[in-house]
């Protein structure tokens, strides 16, 4: 599919079909849904035709022996967030989690299932990390609608999810957003149907501590595959 604009006008890149927003869910009814299955139509709606999803720098990835997730070849540098701050109000430079192993996804606040089931996972992830794996990590997450992503939202957001404090949530206007898309090959459109919506990919990206991209994960992974590979991609 061919994103042809971001949520502001901006261009954006060719990513594959990506997930469209439904109807809103009751949030005490959500976690009883059947998390893995509402993620697993996500990622094949996210997927579409090709099981490859576009990556930087004309990166693929792979299934590895090594790791629970999908391996990216070749391993290229992981793009920056260039001026993009998060709701903070602190700039984010991926190059200061050197060291760390560092995961990354693209989310927005008022996404009516995907979005805020990755966060739920990453937050169950985290959970079942040790304290000092919890230091060698940093869960990233980049905005795909510079519109409603205000501040209050996304601390509104992260709280929701227990994210505080774990995650950095980064905000900015369309042009810096559009600029963080394009490099990590990521889209971001209005749903034609229901504009209050917002198709995008959704995926989490694996950083390793030499800070190249190394894994992907689809938005129905298992918090066990995130733990599994930490000490790999900080050995990296």
């Amino acid at each position: 599919m061919k994103i042809e604009n971001d949520a502001e006008g901006k261009p954006a890149a060719e990513q594959p079909a990506p997930e469209r927003g439904r109807r809103r869910l009751p949030a005490v009814v959500l976690p009883l849904l059947g998390i893995a299955a509402v993620l697993a139509l996500a990622t094949a709606l996210i997927l579409g035709r090709s099981s490859s999803p576009s990556l930087p720098a004309g990166a693929h990835s792979q299934s590895s022996p090594r790791f629970a997730g999908e391996t990216v070849a070749p391993r290229v540098p992981a793009p920056g967030f260039g001026r993009l701050h998060d709701y903070l109000g602190e700039p984010v430079e991926l190059g200061a989690y050197r060291g760390k192993a560092v995961f990354v996804t693209f989310l927005y606040t008022h996404c009516p299932d995907v979005c805020p089931l990755i966060a739920a996972e990453l937050h169950n992830a985290l959970a079942r990390m040790t304290p000092a794996e919890r230091r060698q990590e940093q869960v990233i997450a980049v905005s795909v609608d510079p519109k409603r992503d205000t501040r209050a939202a996304v601390a509104e957001f992260v709280a929701a999810h227990a994210m505080a404090g774990k995650m950095k949530y980064l905000i900015g206007d369309a042009h810096e957003l559009a600029e963080v898309w394009e490099a990590w090959n990521v889209g971001s459109e209005r749903d034609s149907v229901n504009p209050e919506f917002v198709a995008h990919s959704a995926l989490v990206y694996g950083i390793a501590a030499s800070g190249r991209l190394t894994t992907i994960y689809p938005a129905n992974f298992k918090p066990e595959q995130i733990v599994s590979d930490l000490p790999k991609l900080l050995r990296d």
